[in-house]
């Protein structure tokens, strides 16, 4: 698998990304080629034209568009790693496996790997949250009602989520409606975001113990503070 070191160039934290490989509709597993020595780039705004990346498959050559690798750092920064453009890409790269989200060791119960589900929509960023849910163990995952109530997205068994598609850093406020609602229901609340965290928002869901993730748009989320690590750790 790829793997490119990667300098946060906000706390300076330095990171080891490897990229996440798709299969081909031939089948054979594709991934951006990553630009060795490219500085990463901040993300602060988002729009759904400039985060998709051409990618030539290595077996039929068939060009698609994929999603522009990401980095969430854990001081809450979401890094973009650049890739190597098609017409510069150069010889094709060995296969690579499918990417999975590896458990970690004290996991109490092993899980298979979770299946992500490229988002190209908000409606697709609410749909795999749900999914990450399920697999993190809770159950009848689903849209509350006829839509969501006091920013709520998802409502399960003994869990609350809400998730931010917007292209800016969720608030300190969308944190706290989260957290009040969490306590109002006894439930777990959990945030999902697509552009990260404001540094006051990430400090208050710390604070209370709110677990943090950030989508990327392969699917995958992405744990930003301690109370997520330790959800995917023990799951529901």
């Amino acid at each position: 698998m790829e793997s490119v070191p990667v300098r946060c160039p906000v706390c300076s934290r330095d990171h080891a990304y490897s990229t996440p490989a798709y299969p081909c509709p031939c089948g054979m597993p594709t991934a951006p080629p990553l630009l060795g020595g490219a500085p990463a780039v901040r993300v602060g705004h988002r729009s759904w034209n400039d985060v998709w990346v051409t990618v030539r498959c290595s077996s039929c050559a068939r060009e698609d568009q994929w999603p522009q690798p990401e980095l969430c750092c854990p001081c809450g920064t979401v890094l973009r790693i650049p890739v190597r453009p098609v017409a510069t890409a150069g010889s094709p790269a060995a296969p690579v496996s499918p990417a999975h989200i590896p458990l970690p060791r004290t996991a109490a119960h092993p899980r298979p790997a979770f299946s992500p589900m490229t988002i190209r929509t908000s409606h697709d960023a609410v749909s795999t949250a749900g999914l990450y849910l399920t697999w993190l163990g809770y159950r009848d995952v689903g849209r509350p009602g006829a839509g969501p109530a006091s920013g709520i997205d998802l409502r399960g068994d003994g869990v609350i989520a809400r998730v931010d598609s917007s292209t800016r850093p969720a608030t300190l406020r969308a944190i706290e409606t989260l957290w009040l609602n969490a306590l109002g229901t006894s439930a777990t609340g959990v945030f999902f975001s697509l552009a990260g965290y404001a540094p006051d928002a990430r400090a208050r869901a710390d604070g209370v113990g709110l677990p943090l993730f950030v989508l990327d748009l392969t699917g995958t989320p992405q744990s930003v503070n301690s109370p997520a690590d330790e959800l995917v750790s023990t799951g529901a």
